[in-house]
């Protein structure tokens, strides 16, 4: 067994800007890129990440590249979310995090909404795990005026409890 040292965590500032336009009505929120999806430039980009096929299904889409297919597949991915009106981000601009394990966050620093939420018709936020959800009451509810959605993470590691068909019902709001 593996003993989590606390200097293996590094400071990871939110390397891409939030996907939106000005008629975006759904906000959905993650904690932090994955260093897989920092290094593909794209939200949800972990290859095991079950976030586009949900996507995709509930949209009605065939993805064409997998989650490595470089900028083709974040193009792809890109015009899927804003053909519905979905915008993606992050709740935290930056934090103390090992890997990707948002267990291990510490000293969060929350992205300013502001300008998105000024820009867009989001009236509803959505937040892709419990650790998101629990960093956006915390540290950006009361800014906003928006209350959140907790949905299930789409991270492979919640896969025995959410198999596929239930996450893409839980999801299925985003598309209301």
């Amino acid at each position: 067994m593996r003993i989590e040292n606390p200097s293996d965590a590094s400071r990871v500032q939110h390397p891409f800007a939030p996907v939106y336009d000005s008629e975006s009505r759904v906000l959905v929120l993650g904690t932090m890129p994955s260093p897989r999806s920092r290094t593909a430039g794209f939200y949800y980009m972990h290859g095991q990440n079950r976030f586009w096929p949900v996507i995709a299904s509930l949209a009605g889409k065939e993805l064409l590249y997998p989650n490595d297919g470089g900028s083709k597949a974040v193009d792809e991915r890109r015009a899927l979310v804003m053909r519905h009106g979905i915008a993606l981000w992050d709740v935290l601009a930056s934090c103390d995090i090992r890997g990707a394990a948002d267990t291990s966050i510490k000293n969060p620093v929350p992205n300013n909404f502001s300008k998105i939420l000024a820009s867009t018709h989001i009236g509803r936020i959505y937040c892709t795990g419990q650790a998101a959800y629990t960093f956006y009451t915390k540290l950006c509810e009361k800014s906003t005026s928006i209350r959140a959605v907790c949905l299930p993470s789409t991270s492979s590691a919640n896969r025995g409890r959410w198999p596929l068909d239930a996450l893409i019902a839980a999801y299925r709001p985003l598309f209301d």
